[in-house]
C-alpha cells in the first residue's frame, strides 16, 4: 500500500510503499476513499521543510531552542546525528479522511466491518489504509457526500471554536480570516441562527463568503471597517470574534478587540500572534480564549488511546461529539461544501496539490485526495531484497520497535555484527524508512511476523514498556534469543510468567542494563575488585517529565521507578557483586503520587551498601549522573560517564567522551550467542533488579523496609 510522506530535510515528497498497519486495541483499520488537505497546517509544514537550515530555525524557534539545549547536554556531534535522523525520516501528512472499516481492534464496541467512517488525528493520514483510534471516528450516513465527510476533522476544529465563543441565537459573530476554516465557520454559525460578519485580505474570499450565506463580508482595507462592523452589530460591537486567519501579524487580534462589545469573547482558532493592544482588551474586559484543536479529549491519553469517554453530563461536547455534530449538519443539508472544494486530485497526483499550496500558483481552498480504493494492494510484509552482508550465519536479527533510541544505540551496533532480517514498527512509514536505511530484508507493522520468521534467531525489543512482557514471552516460546530494552516487564505477575517460560527453554535473554558495560565501570571494578565490600552513592539528576507523558502512565510506561531507576539498581547490584538483603525507599510527596523524586537504600548480603538518590526536581545544569564507590581506602568518583577520578595511593584521572556501554553490551550479547556462552547478564541478576523496582514502590507505599 501507499502513503504520502515528505522528507523534513529538503521537503521532497514521496508515495512510499509501506506495510499495512496493524489494528491495535481501541482502533479501527480503515480503507480510505477520500482525505482532505489542510492547506494551512500541512502547507506550513511543507513550506518549512523546503527551507534551508537557517530558514528552518527561524520558522521553528521553539524547536531550534530545543536543539541548542541538546547541544549543551550532548555535544554537537551527537545532536547533529539526532537532528539528521529526524529530518531524513519520511514524515506523514494529513489528519482528516473518510473510508470503509476493514477490521476492528480489541475493545471497539461501536463500529463493525463495512461501516463508512470519518477519521481524525495523527492516524488519519494520506494513505490507502489507516489505523485510527475509535474515539476519533464517527459513522457516516448513506445520504452524506463522502467528499464533504472527508473534512469532518477540519470542520470539528471550527465547531470547537464556535463552542468556545458561546454565541447564541440572534447574536453577532465576526470571523477574521475567510479561508477554509472561515468559510466553514460561516455556514456552521448560520445553521445556529447567529448573525455573521467576515473579514479577509483577499477579495475573492470575501466574495465567496457572500455565496456561502454570510450576512456581511468586508475587505480588511475597507475604509472605516471597525465602525461599520460595530454599527452593524447594533452599535455595541460583536458578541464574539473567531480568528481563523494564519499570520505572524498582531492585526487580527487587535481588530478583534476593536470590533468586540464590552465583555465580549475573542477566540483564536488560527495560528496568529496574541501580542494585542492591552488598553482595548483591558477597557472592554474582553475574554481572549484559545481553542484546542477538535475539542475536549484531544491529546488526552485516557480519552484517545485508552478509549475512555467523558460522561456527557460533565463534558457535553468532546472531540468525537464535535465530529458527529458536523456529520449531522451534513446529513441535514445545512452545510454545503460545493463552493469550498476547489481541487480534487487522484491520490497518485497528490504532489501537485502541495505544489499549488507552496507556490501559490493558482487560487485554492478546499482540496481532497481521491483513492482508488477498489484496487488497493495491502501487504503485511514489504520485501527489499537480501539482508545486509552476511557477517555471521548464526546471528540473524529482527527488531520489534525502532524509535530514536533504537536507531541511535541499538541498530547500528547490531548491524556491524549480524544479519538484519526484519523490522516491525507501529508506523508503516517508519518501518519502511528503517528497513531501507539499515538494509533490513523486510519491514512490517506486525511484531508477530518478526517473531515467527524462521530466518531469524534473535529478537531485539524496543517498543513501549507495556508490550515488553508480551513480546518477550512470545519470543522465548518461539525459541528465539531475546534482547529487550528496560524494563523487562511492568508487573510482578509478568516477571514470574517470564521466569517460568525462560526456565523451560535454552535461549539467551538479556535486558538493556548498559551501564555495567561502560568503560569507566570496568575500570572501577578493576581497581576495587569484585569481591570487596563497597559503599556506593549514586545521585541521578534527570529532571522533570510532564505528568501526561507516556512513561509516567502506570499502564503504558510503568512510571520512572520501573522504567528508569532499574538502571541504577542494576549497576549497584553489579558493583556490589551480591544479592540484596534489605531495601528501603522514600519518595517526596506529590499530589499525583508519581514517585519521581526519591531515595533508596539497599543493603546487600555481602555487607555492601548502596544509596541511590533519584531527583526530578534538580537544576538541569547539574551533571545528570554522579557515582561514588568506596572500598578499602580507595574512592572512585564518576561524573556523567565522562570524567573518572580514582583516589588511591595516587590521584588518577580519566577523561573520555560519554560512553554508557551500549556498544559493549550489544557486542557481548551477540558474542555469547555466536559462541554458545552464558548471557553477559545472568537471568538471576535480571530477575532481582526487576523485582527490586517493584519493591521500591511497595516500600514507598507501606513505609516499611523490604527484607529478602
Amino acid at each position: 500500500m501507499k502513503q504520502l510522506t515528505q522528507n523534513l530535510k529538503d521537503g521532497e515528497m514521496e508515495l512510499l510503499d509501506i506495510p499495512t498497519p496493524m489494528v491495535q486495541k481501541n482502533t479501527l483499520l480503515v480503507k480510505n476513499f477520500y482525505s482532505a488537505i489542510s492547506a494551512g497546517t500541512e502547507g506550513r509544514s511543507v513550506r518549512d521543510a523546503r527551507l534551508g537550515y537557517i530558514g528552518k530555525a527561524k520558522a521553528r524557534p521553539k524547536e531550534f531552542k530545543q536543539v541548542l539545549n541538546t547541544v549543551m547536554k550532548m555535544g554537537i556531534r551527537q545532536t547533529y546525528s539526532l537532528v539528521m535522523n529526524k529530518l531524513n525520516a519520511p514524515s506523514p501528512l494529513g489528519y482528516s479522511s473518510v473510508g470503509e472499516v476493514l477490521e476492528v481492534g480489541e475493545g471497539v464496541e461501536n463500529f463493525k466491518v463495512g461501516d463508512i467512517v470519518a477519521c481524525g488525528g495523527q492516524g488519519a493520514v494520506h494513505a490507502e489504509v489507516v489505523s485510527v483510534l475509535e474515539n476519533l471516528c464517527v459513522k457516516i450516513p448513506d445520504s452524506v457526500d463522502l467528499r464533504y465527510a472527508a473534512f469532518t476533522t477540519i470542520a470539528s476544529i471550527v465547531i470547537q471554536g464556535v463552542r468556545q465563543s458561546e454565541v447564541r441565537l440572534g447574536e453577532y459573530c465576526v470571523i477574521i480570516g475567510l479561508g477554509l476554516l472561515g468559510q466553514i465557520a460561516v455556514q456552521i454559525l448560520n445553521a445556529a441562527g447567529v448573525r455573521t460578519i467576515g473579514v479577509d485580505i483577499d477579495p475573492s474570499k470575501v466574495e465567496l463568503a457572500k455565496k456561502n450565506g454570510i450576512d456581511l463580508a468586508i475587505h480588511r482595507d475597507h475604509e472605516g471597517i471597525e465602525e461599520q462592523i460595530v454599527n452593524y452589530c447594533g452599535g455595541f460591537g460583536a458578541d464574539a470574534v473567531i480568528i481563523t486567519a494564519a499570520t505572524s501579524s498582531n492585526d487580527p487580534v487587535n481588530l478583534a478587540g476593536a470590533v468586540s462589545r464590552k465583555k465580549g469573547k475573542v477566540i483564536s482558532v488560527g495560528r496568529v500572534s496574541t501580542d494585542f493592544n492591552r488598553d482595548i482588551y483591558y477597557n472592554k474586559e474582553l475574554d481572549l480564549r484559545m481553542s484546542c484543536s477538535y475539542g475536549p479529549g484531544r491529546y488526552d491519553t485516557e480519552y484517545e488511546e485508552k478509549g475512555h469517554d467523558y460522561p456527557v453530563g460533565y463534558v457535553r461536547w468532546t472531540e468525537n461529539r464535535n465530529m458527529q455534530a458536523y456529520v449531522d449538519l451534513l446529513a441535514q443539508n445545512k452545510i454545503d461544501l460545493s463552493t469550498i472544494i476547489t481541487h480534487d486530485f487522484g491520490f497518485k497526483n497528490a504532489k501537485k496539490a502541495y505544489d499549488i499550496i507552496t507556490n501559490d500558483s493558482e487560487p485554492y481552498l478546499g482540496m481532497i485526495l481521491k483513492y482508488d480504493h477498489e484496487n488497493v494492494k495491502t501487504k503485511k510484509v514489504i520485501n527489499f531484497g537480501e539482508a545486509s552482508v552476511k557477517k555471521n550465519e548464526n546471528l540473524s536479527v529482527g527488531f520489534i520497535g525502532a524509535g530514536s533510541f533504537a536507531q541511535k544505540f541499538l541498530i547500528p551496533n547490531v548491524q556491524r555484527k549480524s544479519n538484519l532480517v526484519s523490522v516491525a514498527t507501529k508506523s508503516g512509514n517508519n518501518a519502511t524508512n528503517v528497513a531501507r536505511k539499515y538494509d533490513f530484508k523486510n519491514a512490517t507493522c506486525d511484531g508477530s511476523e518478526v517473531i515467527n520468521n524462521e530466518d531469524i534467531n534473535t529478537i531485539f525489543i524496543a517498543t513501549r514498556h507495556d508490550s515488553h512482557a508480551k513480546y518477550v514471552k512470545e519470543a522465548i516460546k518461539a525459541n528465539k534469543n531475546v534482547f529487550v530494552e528496560k524494563p523487562l516487564c511492568l508487573t510482578e505477575e509478568e516477571l514470574e510468567e517470564i521466569s517460568e517460560e525462560y526456565s523451560r527453554r535454552q535461549t539467551h535473554l538479556m535486558v538493556g542494563f548498559n551501564r555495567r558495560f561502560a568503560p569507566q565501570i570496568k575500570e572501577i571494578t578493576k581497581v576495587l575488585g569484585f569481591d570487596s565490600v563497597k559503599t556506593i552513592n549514586y545521585r541521578v539528576n534527570l529532571g522533570p517529565i510532564d505528568s501526561d507523558h507516556w512513561t509516567q502512565d502506570k499502564e503504558i510506561g510503568g512510571g520512572r521507578v520501573i522504567g528508569e531507576v532499574c538502571h541504577f539498581i542494576d549497576l549497584c547490584m553489579f558493583l556490589a557483586n551480591s544479592k540484596p538483603d534489605t531495601l528501603s525507599a522514600f519518595a517526596v510527596e506529590d499530589p499525583l503520587k508519581l514517585n519521581n523524586t526519591l531515595s533508596l537504600i539497599i543493603r546487600f548480603k555481602n555487607g555492601s551498601i548502596a544509596n541511590i538518590n533519584y531527583y526530578a526536581n534538580g537544576n538541569e545544569a547539574l551533571d545528570k549522573e554522579y557515582l561514588e564507590v568506596h572500598s578499602n581506602g580507595i574512592s572512585c568518583v564518576l561524573n556523567d560517564y565522562q570524567k573518572l577520578v580514582i583516589y588511591g595511593k595516587k590521584k588518577r584521572k580519566m577523561k573520555s567522551n560519554m560512553d554508557k556501554g551500549h556498544a559493549e553490551e550489544i557486542s557481548r550479547f551477540l558474542e555469547c550467542i555466536k559462541k554458545g556462552e552464558e548471557t553477559p547478564i545472568s537471568f538471576e541478576d535480571i530477575y532481582w533488579t526487576t523485582k527490586m523496582t517493584f519493591d521500591v514502590l511497595t516500600s514507598i507505599k507501606t513505609k516499611q523496609t523490604i527484607i529478602y
